[in-house]
């Protein structure tokens, strides 16, 4: 699939939720190492105390990021994903003194509509650490986060 199928139609709306799915370029596995993952994690927080968006559950994989957030008012889903990913490749980049791209280009989108469960959404996102066999409990793994907690 191309990145101009995956953009195609594709719309935002303010105080929309959306489940949203976004890999590292070449699936390289940046965030086994937590001091680079926390960097995304920071550019994610600072998002939401932009209040670009709320951030409502969340699992940050070894080589992709699961992200389920209300938009805000000021930015569109394309322009939060290009803050968080520019951003934080910029941070990344930094820390491993190297320069290329971190990201794929696209992402995946899904807008929650209002008779989906977003508990259950965001129980199953986060127990990918889970089921990747990454740790046997979910409290041993440290990038992950939920309103519910």
């Amino acid at each position: 699939m191309s990145y101009n199928d995956l953009i195609k139609g594709r719309t935002s709306s303010v105080n929309q939720i959306y489940f949203v799915t976004t890999v590292v370029n070449k699936r390289v596995p940046y965030f086994t190492d937590y001091f680079l993952g926390r960097k995304v994690v920071d550019e994610m927080r600072r998002l939401h105390d932009e209040k670009n968006v709320q951030s409502i559950a969340w699992v940050l994989m070894p080589d992709h990021l699961h992200w389920v957030f209300q938009l805000g008012e000021d930015h569109d889903l394309p322009t939060v994903m290009r803050l968080l990913k520019g951003r934080s490749a910029k941070n990344v980049n930094k820390a491993l003194m190297r320069r290329g791209p971190v990201w794929q280009r696209a992402y995946f989108d899904h807008a929650i509509r209002h008779y989906e469960d977003i508990q259950a959404i965001s129980r199953y996102l986060v127990a990918n650490p889970l089921r990747s066999r990454l740790v046997a409990n979910i409290g041993d793994y440290p990038l992950w986060d939920a309103i519910w907690l």
